[in-house]
Formats: C-alpha cells, structure tokens, sequence
C-alpha cells in the first residue's frame, strides 16, 4: 500500500495517512512564501559543493548540493546522476505552491502512469542526514520518502515556497541557485532531458 508522507502537526505528533502517491511530502498553506536569501544565479553558496544541472523540456535549472551537511544523500544522488539514472524520466508530481517531485524511473512509460510515485532506483541512502542550516526555504532539494528518512532512494522534490514544517521529517542536500522561473513552469509528466553534475564556480 502506497503511503502519504508524515506530517508533522501541532503537538509534534507524526501521522500517516494512505495515499497513491507513496513518496510526496503533503500540501498545506503556509504563511512563508518569501524568497530566501540566495546565491546569484548560477553562483553557490559559501560550503556548497557539486552543482546538479538539469535539462528539461521548459528549460535548464541548477541545484547546488551540500555534501558538508548530508554526504551520504549527495554521494547517493551524484552516484545515481552519474549512471544517467534521471534521463528521460518524467516529473510524476506537482503541486502548484508546493513542490515539483521527480525521481521515478517507471515514469518513462506512460501506461504505467497510475503507478507513478511508487519507483526508485532500489538502493536508499541509508542515513537521515537533517541539518539545522539547511532547511526548506523557496527552492530546497529534498529527498522524498515513504515514512521512513534513511530509506530515501531515487526521488526528490523541489520547494516552490517555504516550507519548514517538513524539516524535522525531510532531509534537504541542495538549493536551486539558477532557472526558478523555469523550475515553477514546469508541469506534471513533462519530461527531464538529462541531469549532469557540474563543479561548484
């Protein structure tokens, strides 16, 4: 049975509730919605380290990574960008305000399109990387998961506002440094290029 995130409420309290998508963190408003304090564009941040480029069908955004703050999650990802794991995928979730999530390899079928939220690359990361300096400001990468923060795998989701509620229960390796524009065109099933790995300026 696939699994909505846990949701971290009130009194602290984590619940999960059923859900076709297994791995999508939960929509909710929030009152946070102001931009961060970034990197220029195109530029990282002072202890950022790889940047992840990538190439989709409404252009080309970059993610910087923080392998200081989470180096098994940013070894697990380069590793997997390096086996060209995301070519040709498609973005399996959006939510308008929320976040845009990839990551699943089943995505490249669109008959299997109901199943889509539940793939990933069958190795997870292992650990729970959180981070006190790295939180879900507008544009965090995070890695997705069914319940469970050291059995992330494949998938990751992008912020398109603020979002810190999910920072005791998501592990975030990376910010978008360029192409926000293009992060917050992009719609459900459009398809990712490619991903490379390009080094920090």
């Amino acid at each position: 049975m696939s699994v909505r995130i846990l949701m971290f409420v009130l009194a602290s309290v984590l619940a999960s509730v059923a859900s076709s998508s297994a791995q999508t963190p939960a929509a909710k408003p929030s009152a946070d919605n102001a931009p961060a304090a970034a990197a220029k564009p195109g530029q990282t941040s002072p202890g950022a380290g790889p940047v992840v480029v990538v190439e989709t069908e409404k252009g080309t955004f970059e993610f910087e990574t923080y392998p200081n703050e989470a180096p098994k999650t940013v070894a697990h990802i380069l590793g997997l960008i390096n086996k060209r794991f995301y070519n040709g995928q498609r973005v399996h979730r959006v939510v308008p305000g929320f976040v845009i999530q990839m990551g699943d390899p089943q995505t490249r079928d669109m008959t299997k399109e109901a199943a889509w939220g539940n793939g990933n690359s069958g190795t997870p990361v292992g650990a729970a990387e959180f981070s006190k300096l790295r939180t879900h400001v507008r544009g965090a990468v995070a890695m997705a998961h069914a319940g469970d923060a050291a059995k992330a795998d494949a998938q990751f989701y992008v912020t398109l506002a603020a979002a810190h509620r999910l920072d005791p229960d998501y592990v975030v390796f990376g910010k978008v440094i360029s192409g926000m524009d293009v992060v917050l065109k992009i719609a459900q099933t459009d398809r990712i290029v490619r991903v490379t790995v390009r080094e920090a300026k």
